[in-house]
């Protein structure tokens, strides 16, 4: 697949990362909140133009060498209002990534838009197996885990913004997602 679908859901618009995001990810990404169980690659403090950086020389040439998929997620009734990012990769262990700005979590928006990336990863690109890398103090991600119906598959060392901690390694099989789905 050679593009990024806009996706849809009752409460959410999905729209396809844009240069024109980077300044959206510069306001709300930098907050501990959203950091501190995301993997240590991400620099912290944040820099003043880290958006621009991963935005322009990690997130859209790996789109364009077709392993990863990025979406901004908006609210559907005010499609201007970025809340977050999601996004899926082609990448052994860790499949799906996400992040939500501190007042919009708590609200199930995550969980509705992981339910479209799911599809999307299943159906569009019918890949066999979802892996999902999270520090294992990460209880909201843990529930949308859950409540998926994944079953945590590893337990090993990782390295997070917040320092050392355990790392959970989550997994989906398509075969259970598509069986789920069609209940």
């Amino acid at each position: 697949m050679d593009c990024t679908p806009t996706l849809h859901t009752p409460r959410l618009l999905l729209t396809p990362l844009q240069t024109s995001d980077s300044a959206t990810i510069q306001q709300l990404f930098p907050h501990w909140e959203v950091v501190r169980y995301l993997d240590s690659r991400v620099p912290w403090p944040y820099p003043g133009d880290g958006a621009e950086q991963y935005v322009q020389n990690v997130a859209l040439p790996a789109i364009m060498a077709g392993k990863e998929w990025h979406w901004m997620i908006r609210l559907a009734k005010t499609p201007e209002q970025c809340i977050g990012s999601i996004s899926v990769y082609d990448e052994p262990g860790n499949n799906r990534g996400f992040w939500l700005s501190p007042p919009w979590q708590g609200q199930g928006f995550m969980q509705e838009a992981c339910e479209v990336i799911n599809r999307f990863w299943f159906e569009t690109l019918a890949r066999p197996v979802m892996q999902v890398p999270k520090a294992a103090g990460n209880a909201a991600s843990k529930r949308v885990s859950e409540r998926e119906g994944m079953r945590l598959i590893e337990v090993k060392e990782g390295s997070f913004v917040s320092g050392p901690l355990a790392k959970e390694i989550w997994e989906l099989r398509r075969e259970h997602w598509l069986g789920r789905s069609r209940r």
